[in-house]
């Protein structure tokens, strides 16, 4: 066996051992020479000297930027592994340029977002989030009556990625009747999932849950509008678990005052948290969470055993399985 690849980690310090808990060092430090001490991105910008003789740069939270100047100080990088989700703001259009080969773990943080929006769904389609809201205006278990059972309702996938496709998946054989819109899928393999696709106004006419799967692109900020939303047939629901920019946030307060029947169900904003002084706080339709859908505490271990993973397949001359194509940024978070 020859020399092993140098590799260096650097992320924030916060969520460092959640990503990179000692059994996964021990995965990678068994397949590749890993640089200490690890550094945070403030802490490299202080030693550009770390990345002189660096291979691999492993990231995750709190990456550095990966452009001309970082390259400068690396002559030998290789490649980088992010064990987190989008890479589109951290590698600069220089890496691509001198062939950096890019590793995301995103899909090991799609499964943690399914599970979420899966579970949104199942409650919105039930009506819970309408029953809780008269129960604490009644105080009585006539607020019962707002609630119904799933089966036969319809849910609107509004992007089937990585994420929206395994929503599906999840909610597949629930007796749930599931649409999407995605200018990008395949009408076959949407049918073989029992999807059926549609436009995106249809979608938002039919569907009894929304649940927002999109990569926030210039082309898709704020196109959740007011004629998309006033078209929401009366008890729905709008679940958004992908980014806030999705919706224009002023057109989703007008509706929501005019629509008091609809729900929106937002574990991300536009700001998060939202302004003090946002309406979302106060309209009783609107229910908050603080980006709680993706991988949290022992669930970011998965994003480093993806890498480490990766890291094995790569020193092993093996393709690698999450490999990001720069052809794609256009269409990817």
């Amino acid at each position: 066996m020859g020399e092993r690849m140098r590799a260096r980690l650097v992320m924030e310090e916060g969520r460092r051992d959640d990503v990179y808990p000692d059994d996964v060092l021990a995965m990678i430090d068994a397949t590749v020479m890993l640089q200490r001490p690890f550094l945070t991105a403030a802490e490299l910008a202080a030693r550009p000297e770390a990345l002189h003789d660096t291979e691999l740069l492993l990231t995750g939270w709190g990456a550095p930027v990966v452009d001309g100047a970082l390259l400068d100080r690396a002559p030998h990088l290789r490649g980088v592994l992010h064990a987190a989700g989008s890479v589109k703001h951290m590698i600069a259009p220089e890496a691509w340029a001198r062939g950096i080969t890019v590793v995301s773990a995103a899909a090991a943080n799609a499964d943690p977002v399914a599970e979420i929006a899966a579970a949104q769904i199942v409650l919105a389609a039930r009506g819970v989030p309408a029953a809780r809201r008269r129960y604490a205006q009644e105080r009585s278990r006539s607020a019962a009556a707002a609630a119904a059972g799933a089966r036969g309702r319809t849910v609107g996938l509004v992007a089937l990625g990585e994420i929206g496709r395994r929503v599906a998946e999840r909610l597949r054989d629930s007796g749930l009747r599931l649409i999407a819109a995605d200018p990008f899928a395949d009408a076959d393999s949407a049918a073989r999932a029992g999807i059926e696709l549609v436009g995106l106004e249809e979608l938002f006419a039919r569907a009894d849950v929304v649940s927002l799967h999109a990569p926030l692109l210039p082309a898709t900020t704020g196109m959740i509008d007011a004629g998309l939303l006033r078209r929401m047939p009366q008890g729905a629901t709008l679940v958004n678990t992908a980014r806030g920019g999705l919706v224009d946030e002023g057109d989703l307060v007008a509706v929501w005052h005019e629509r008091p029947d609809l729900t929106a169900l937002l574990d991300v904003t536009v700001d998060e948290p939202p302004v003090a002084s946002s309406p979302l706080w106060t309209l009783e339709n609107v229910e908050l969470t603080p980006h709680v859908a993706g991988s949290m505490g022992e669930d970011r271990a998965a994003m480093g055993r993806l890498v480490a993973a990766e890291l094995r397949r790569w020193t092993d001359g093996e393709p690698l399985r999450h490999r990001v194509d720069p052809a794609s940024l256009d269409r990817i978070a």
